[in-house]
């Protein structure tokens, strides 16, 4: 009796990212050992998929791990938390020193540090790593994310790169740095995802009630846009679901869904991180409060007879003219959310010493994932040029003469967006971002006055070092404290 080869890696947990990603592996012409928690999902996916390649089918976790060839490497598929650390937790003793246990999931990084440290001590390896692209990427090709010792990487990185996106020839997935470093530039992905969707949204509403342009128009202006600096993976859907109208009532499918956008949570880690950092992501802070208030049913619902504007449109020219400004309002607020996610990354990166490139991750987020834009090459050059330690991409020469060009119709986007009564907190959060940047004083003052006068918690002058407190209370004189 033949004893069958040894897999390359395996995968545990074969809900549909897993099983695309076992899939892939396999179309890359590796031996994929599959194991699920449930057999009758491994079983599905032999029948419908088995002819992909080779697959080594198991029914147990022992059996699993028997399959695969040392070190052993093993991704692991399944929901984040508790489930997580379950599985981890079965397979760590059918494990030796030196193998590799990667988490694909979209793990909390403090989660990943935990885990890390914890399979370091029985001399195992942590990955964790995040996948963007969704189903579709998992299967042609994602945007992989894998922290991590080096030593891991040399071993398991080969296949991930197999098995990733590709743009001129680079595989989109790189070592990102130890322990949570992948996981935490993969939240930052998705926080900058939450504001890019909130910016396109603000701009089809803008379009759709302030120009008065239908749906299917909008869905026209959005390809061409697609065509231009613009040219993104969220761009082209966008005018995807515009265009498209539900066949049960003939109405614009975006009329028929309920005005409720949901969330998973990764958006609310980047700004909770982002507080703690101390790190200004007010663009991506906005774009998860505007998903919680269209959850406010009940809010809403008692603030619906507020006064407003009442109905006001635009004539045909000017709204010609506005559309052209909303494109430049839509690429300067773009560049404000993509300059505050890398300035977290930067953040969390000194913080945990990670030494995570900027540049890099602009490169592999080019391709695969859900943020995919054309504009990310110019992010690359940035970093390429001004190094890992550029303040801000709003100081780059590129970005900075871009927003100089898009500043004036940035302006009139958000006034005429106030005066009709359009709701556009993600352009005008955008817009104050830069106006703060770029402002030579910041009321910021009269703040530290307001709060020492009513905590004594000092002041630091213009003219001379040192910390200050006035005797409000007494005499207001000044003492050096």
């Amino acid at each position: 009796m033949t004893t069958p080869s040894p897999a390359d890696i395996g995968v545990t947990g074969l809900a549909v990212m897993g099983r695309n990603l076992a899939r892939n592996f396999a179309r890359h012409g590796h031996r994929v050992a599959l194991h699920n928690r449930s057999a009758a999902r491994t079983t599905a996916l032999m029948a419908e998929f088995g002819q992909e390649g080779a697959f080594v089918p198991t029914e147990t976790m022992a059996q699993f791990v028997a399959a695969l060839d040392r070190p052993r490497r093993i991704v692991v598929m399944v929901k984040a938390g508790a489930p997580t650390d379950a599985v981890i937790d079965e397979l760590v003793p059918l494990l030796e020193p030196g193998d590799i246990v990667m988490d694909g999931g979209n793990a909390h990084y403090l989660d990943t540090r935990r885990r890390e440290a914890a399979l370091r001590e029985h001399g195992l390896h942590f990955v964790g790593a995040g996948v963007s692209g969704g189903e579709e990427g998992a299967l042609l090709g994602p945007s992989i994310m894998p922290g991590g010792t080096a030593e891991a990487y040399q071993s398991l990185g080969p296949l991930l790169e197999s098995i990733a996106a590709k743009v001129e020839g680079r595989p989109c997935c790189t070592h990102i740095g130890p322990d949570g470093a992948g996981h935490f530039v993969k939240m930052v992905h998705n926080g900058i995802e939450y504001a890019d969707m909130q910016l396109i949204a603000e701009a089809y509403d803008l379009l759709r009630h302030a120009a008065g342009r239908k749906p299917d128009e909008i869905a026209e202006i959005f390809r061409g846009w697609n065509q231009g600096r613009l040219e993104s993976y969220l761009i082209e859907i966008t005018a995807e679901v515009l265009g498209h109208v539900d066949p049960a009532t003939g109405k614009p499918f975006v009329d028929v869904v309920e005005d409720r956008a949901e969330q998973k949570g990764t958006g609310r880690w980047t700004v909770q991180t982002a507080l703690e950092l101390g790190v200004p992501v007010s663009g991506i802070a906005e774009a998860v409060f505007a998903r919680s208030l269209s959850g406010s049913a009940e809010l809403r619902e008692a603030a619906r007879d507020l006064p407003g504007p009442g109905e006001t449109w635009l004539d045909s020219a000017a709204a010609d003219r506005f559309a052209e400004d909303v494109e430049q309002a839509l690429y300067a607020s773009k560049i404000v959310a993509y300059a505050q996610g890398f300035n977290e990354i930067q953040a969390g990166s000194a913080e945990y010493g990670w030494e995570v490139s900027p540049g890099a991750m602009a490169a592999i987020w080019r391709g695969g994932c859900i943020i995919r834009a054309r504009f990310l090459t110019k992010i690359e050059a940035a970093y390429a040029t001004g190094g890992a330690e550029l303040p801000t991409l709003l100081s780059d020469e590129y970005f900075r003469e871009a927003l100089g060009q898009a500043q004036s119709a940035w302006r009139r986007v958000v006034a005429t967006a106030t005066q009709l009564g359009v709701p556009v907190p993600g352009f005008a959060t955008a817009l104050a971002y830069y106006d703060s940047l770029r402002a030579r004083r910041l009321p910021a003052a009269l703040i530290q006055g307001q709060r020492d006068f009513f905590g004594a918690h000092t002041y630091r002058r213009v003219d001379r070092e040192g910390s200050f407190h006035t005797l409000w209370a007494g005499d207001r004189t000044e003492q050096e404290r």
